[in-house]
């Protein structure tokens, strides 16, 4: 017999400054994610935009600002444009396995590395190795670390060169926090490589959507979400697609620039 449901208690952060948008302050509403419904409350609250960090789930609830708008790829109906076949097949040769939500001293220092070139100064920098393992321990859902490594040698495991915190939803996979190598000269594009993967992977296994977090117009560093179509956001009408019309625009906006980071702030939100 089941543990009945109570409903979950919500409170709101402090008003802080935004990582995004200069200037601006942000908000967040949360509530923890505990027991045994926190599975399914997990993913009724993804469904409205919710994110999860550790056993918290959160989402932007900014009093004078709306600019965060939560994003997920149709994965069933994803085909690559010709550049995105390509990186496909550049990193066709890649050793891919979603692990237990364990993390590792191989972890840690590939995100030390990505952190110092794409977040100098920012709040995740000072995590130390066991803020890391709350990140990656600390869930309450079905959780993988995604790692992405080069071939082997004589039976070796390669070198490490990217990986992704992920949820398994009922409607799909949410791509908590991913990161990666960013100096290999011949990977380049490994950020948008990781969704891709990501994309194929919930295809194959009926999952509809790939949840990429929130999409922020006006913030460079997020643009790298809107190259994947279809494109879904969530608005007070639910989901609705983006026009093919208005994506194809930004899309040619960012394809002439080199790959954003992916970043999310997630380690850190709720020390305050």
């Amino acid at each position: 017999m089941s543990a009945p449901f109570r409903f979950p208690r919500f409170f709101v952060t402090n008003p802080s400054p935004c990582p995004y948008l200069p200037g601006r302050s942000e908000r967040k509403v949360f509530t923890e994610l505990n027991g045994d419904n926190a599975s399914e409350l997990n993913d009724a609250l993804g469904r409205i935009g919710f994110r999860r960090s550790q056993n918290v789930a959160y989402r932007p609830s900014c009093a004078d600002c709306s600019a965060c708008v939560s994003v997920r790829v149709v994965a069933g109906e994803f085909e690559p444009n010709a550049t995105q076949r390509k990186l496909l097949r550049k990193n066709e040769d890649l050793v891919i396995t979603a692990c237990k939500p364990w993390s590792t001293e191989e972890q840690f220092a590939l995100l030390q590395r990505y952190l110092r070139a794409r977040h100098p100064g920012g709040g995740m920098t000072e995590m130390d190795e066991m803020d890391f393992a709350d990140m990656v321990e600390q869930t309450p859902v079905e959780s993988h670390v995604v790692e992405y490594r080069e071939p082997g040698e004589d039976g070796r495991p390669g070198k490490l060169i990217g990986a992704c915190l992920t949820d398994r939803q009922g409607d799909g996979l949410s791509m908590i926090y991913s990161f990666f190598d960013t100096e290999l000269e011949h990977r380049k594009g490994l950020g948008n490589f990781i969704i891709m993967d990501h994309i194929l992977r919930a295809a194959k296994a009926g999952l509809p959507y790939v949840y990429l977090g929130y999409w922020v117009e006006g913030s460079q560093r997020m643009q790298y979400k809107i190259r994947y179509r279809p494109l879904e956001r969530l608005s007070r009408n639910g989901w609705t697609r983006f026009d093919p019309d208005e994506q194809a625009h930004a899309v040619r906006e960012v394809e002439s620039r080199d790959e954003p980071a992916l970043p999310r702030e997630l380690a850190a939100i709720f020390r305050k």
